[in-house]
């Protein structure tokens, strides 16, 4: 971590969509707190007008940086003890920001569900990251970290409970008003292009344990057709965020040492009922992919209404088995907008869980798991709202 750094967080990407999200959140719930923080973006003017519409004090800095500035970047990751990146596709913009993070010791946490860039990005950094202290997080909103905390709680509860680990856990979908992301649509479009010129990129997008450290686990059951999930009864179609949480909760486990077995074996898909309609559900589900749209996809930098986020949550159940057969639920809930909302609270307080409860934690490039777990869990409760739950 920085020393003597005079700032504790720098967000950056601050006038696009999610990162005006995590300002303002930070300026609702933590104004009367010790923290320092300043708006980060390409353009001093358009971060200045984020500043007076959100009702941030006159006198919070800003930091005027473009991606591509490796001078820049690296004085602003020099000023702070964690900076919060919102700039994406991370692919095109991320690198050197992620690099001089890992070369100066500053903590840094994104929104990256980009599963090649992440890759690339843990080869080329971590021993850096290591070294310097620096705690390099990526899929710090939606994508992962409802999920990588979910399967951690479920495994805690069934070792206190059963004495070792579920082997299989299911992570079930029950309900979700998600409206797409620009930026992932961008994302997404970006990594489809990458593969159709490199068509050897789709081997490691489609390997649940790409981002393993090279370990390889048992073959994980098939989760890309509407099929009978036999074990709860239910009708499940495929989950379009699978293909990053997957591997996330893999990385976790690897992270952890095994915690959670080395014959762990985990999937993601969304519930669309019992019987006959169920099915229905499931293959309508599986061709909207689950996604609320109103009319034009958004481009980068735009988002649903205040209104739309308000309206929007997310219902997860995680759901583990044990060697003996024994089974334990769990319940991961918000009440905001997955995408937006509900991503801007896990953004800001994942930053600030590792500035306060997990000041001094080893370096590296890291999962959200192990690298804030109960103590992150804990803040999201208590002050986002959230809901982490043993149903059973």
């Amino acid at each position: 971590m920085v020393k003597n750094a005079e700032l504790d967080v720098v967000i950056y990407g601050a006038s696009g969509f999610t990162g005006r999200l995590v300002a303002e959140y930070l300026v609702q719930n933590y104004k009367d707190s010790n923290i320092t923080w300043a708006l980060g973006g390409r353009n001093e003017t358009r971060i200045a007008a984020v500043r007076s519409e959100i009702g941030a004090p006159d006198d919070t800095p800003l930091i005027v940086a473009d991606s591509s500035d490796e001078a820049a970047i690296t004085k602003m990751v020099r000023s702070a003890r964690c900076v919060i990146s919102t700039v994406g596709p991370y692919t095109l913009y991320g690198e050197k920001l992620v690099e001089a993070c890992a070369r100066e010791g500053t903590d840094y946490v994104d929104l990256c569900g980009e599963v090649l860039f992440m890759r690339q990005m843990i080869a080329k950094h971590e021993e850096n990251a290591k070294k310097s202290g620096a705690r390099i997080v990526f899929s710090c909103g939606f994508d992962s970290i409802p999920f990588d905390l979910g399967v951690q709680f479920l495994q805690e509860e069934a070792v206190k409970r059963f004495g070792a680990p579920c082997p299989r856990v299911r992570t079930r979908i029950r309900g979700m008003k998600l409206y797409p992301s620009g930026g992932s649509i961008a994302s997404g479009k970006l990594i489809m292009d990458e593969i159709q010129k490199d068509p050897s990129l789709l081997g490691p997008l489609l390997d649940p344990f790409s981002l393993s450290g090279g370990f390889k686990g048992p073959e994980q059951p098939p989760a890309n057709l509407v099929m009978k999930d036999e074990s709860l009864d239910i009708w499940v179609a495929p989950f379009m965020m699978a293909v990053i949480n997957v591997k996330n909760v893999h990385r976790s486990n690897a992270l952890l040492d095994h915690a959670y077995g080395k014959d762990f074996m985990y999937d993601e898909m969304i519930i669309g009922g019992k019987g006959d309609a169920g099915k229905a559900a499931a293959e309508t589900l599986a061709a909207t992919r689950g996604m609320e749209t109103s009319g034009e996809l958004p481009k980068p930098g735009q988002g649903p209404s205040k209104e739309e986020r308000e309206k929007g949550f997310f219902d997860i159940l995680v759901h583990g088995t044990t060697t003996t057969g024994e089974t334990l639920s769990i319940a991961v809930k918000d009440n905001l907008d997955p995408g937006y909302g509900s991503t801007s609270k896990m953004l800001a307080e994942s930053a600030l869980c590792l500035l306060e409860e997990r000041a001094g934690t080893s370096g590296g490039i890291l999962t959200a798991a192990p690298a804030m777990g109960a103590d992150l869990r804990k803040r999201l409760v208590e002050r986002a709202d959230f809901t982490f739950e043993a149903e059973i």
